[in-house]
């Protein structure tokens, strides 16, 4: 990695745990610049503009998730105990390396709905990519005869991220982790209903 790619990483890991928390309308200059010790001249030096820095730490913010959800499943060893693993980590985000604000696929959806299409179309990216995961990981009980025949692998992972999503959602607005705890279980009973 040069010096330029150093840089644009100090930024971005800098800045991601801001436009999660702020958001993207939220985060200002000031917060990049605050964050990084770099000068306004040295952000948009390596960045066109604000979206770029945007998009990078969405992205950022998307890969710490995928990359924590991916070592939990794969310390399991079969496909219910995969879909689990999202259980554990969603009903205990604080204790692990989880970015700081909640889910950035949430947080972006929301805010980049109507506001930044370049934002809404990574997140939308991000949405199918996970949902493909867990679609895989349910086709694969299938076949191994874990869960049941004839489920919906597809309506299924809809419904397991619906209610994920909606867990830490009324969990960050309520300000009650009791909620995210009991829709948690929602998701886990819904889980071994599979079988």
């Amino acid at each position: 990695m040069n010096k330029a790619e150093k840089t644009r990483q100090f930024i971005v890991e800098r800045t991601a745990p801001i436009f999660n928390v702020k958001g993207y309308a939220g985060t200002s200059l000031a917060d990049m610049t605050e964050a990084t010790g770099l000068t306004k001249g040295s952000i948009y030096g390596n960045f066109a503009n604000k979206d770029e820095v945007a998009l990078a730490a969405f992205e950022h913010n998307w890969k710490r998730v995928t990359t924590l959800l991916s070592v939990e499943m794969a310390k399991c060893d079969s496909s219910k105990k995969k879909l689990l693993a999202l259980v554990s980590v969603y009903g205990n985000l604080q204790s692990h390396d989880f970015p700081k604000g909640g889910c950035p696929l949430l947080n972006t959806t929301v805010e980049a709905d109507d506001t930044h299409p370049e934002l809404r179309k990574n997140a939308a990216t991000a949405f199918r990519g996970w949902m493909t995961s867990i679609v895989t990981v349910i086709e694969k009980g299938i076949a191994a005869g874990e869960f049941r025949a004839g489920i919906d692998a597809e309506q299924t992972a809809l419904a397991l991220i619906a209610m994920i999503e909606g867990a830490v959602m009324v969990s960050q607005l309520t300000g009650n982790a009791s909620h995210r705890t009991a829709i948690m279980a929602a998701v886990e009973r819904t889980i071994h209903d599979l079988t």
